[in-house]
């Protein structure tokens, strides 16, 4: 796997023991749910992006073209 896609997960899943951590020490309220709403939603469509990114990283194709513009800029050089 890529360096750049675990480094995503990475982040992710930090942000995510953060959420789940910060969300137990206060008090909720109807302001606080509302913004739990708001951040599943936003953690649902992260989840979605990093999956695309990691079909994106962990494609033969990219990969393949990936290999192709690094003899490229050898030849170049």
């Amino acid at each position: 796997m890529n360096m750049t896609a675990i480094a995503i997960v990475a982040i992710v899943c930090w942000a995510i023991v953060e959420l789940v951590n910060g969300t137990r020490s206060k008090k909720t309220n109807k302001k606080d749910d509302l913004k739990n709403t708001e951040l599943q939603q936003q953690l649902v469509t992260l989840k979605e992006r990093v999956e695309t990114l990691e079909r994106i990283v962990t494609d033969e194709k990219y990969d393949l073209n990936r290999q192709f513009n690094e003899l490229k800029k050898d030849r170049v050089a």
